[in-house]
């Protein structure tokens, strides 16, 4: 145990997605937002369901794979430091039950916008790119990976 933290973990991030309840609520913040979209009377329904996946894209995107480091105080000699949230959950453990939930979250996502859209040409393009830019980077093959040196410091 870490003297002069509150918590047992090494590194808490590398536990909080399978910590309890958290997917419920991950799933009733997703429902929250779509009722709150809706609730705003010049969108339409195709237009709140693109927002909505954008949205949620956008968001896990910025939390997973964009922010890097730890808020707590790790004994790791600062190792966590370089390495994204998404790279340190389950340890960097590949194909866990968490990620498997992070990964195809945002299909099941993309499917339920693309059918209310009506598979509409526009909204298919921009949800399809808000798809990808968040399904790429979880990839095995991505694992560390600074893509044009973005994100490296």
């Amino acid at each position: 145990m870490n003297v002069g933290v509150a918590h047992s973990e090494v590194n808490p991030n590398t536990r909080v997605m399978s910590s309890r309840g958290i997917w419920l609520a991950y799933g009733i913040s997703v429902g929250v937002l779509h009722v709150v979209l809706l609730s705003i009377p010049f969108f339409s329904v195709p237009v709140v369901w693109t927002l909505t996946n954008v949205i949620h894209n956008l968001v896990m995107y910025l939390l997973l794979h964009a922010v890097k480091g730890t808020p707590f105080e790790t004994p790791d000699q600062g190792k966590d430091r370089l390495l994204t949230h998404w790279e340190q959950i389950d340890y960097g453990t590949q194909c866990t039950a968490s990620r498997k939930f992070l990964s195809i979250s945002p299909v099941v996502l993309y499917l339920l916008t693309s059918f209310y859209t009506k598979y509409d040409p526009a909204h298919f393009v921009v949800n399809t790119a808000s798809l990808l830019s968040v399904l790429l980077p979880k990839l095995p093959q991505f694992h560390g990976v600074r893509v044009f040196g973005i994100n490296k410091y």
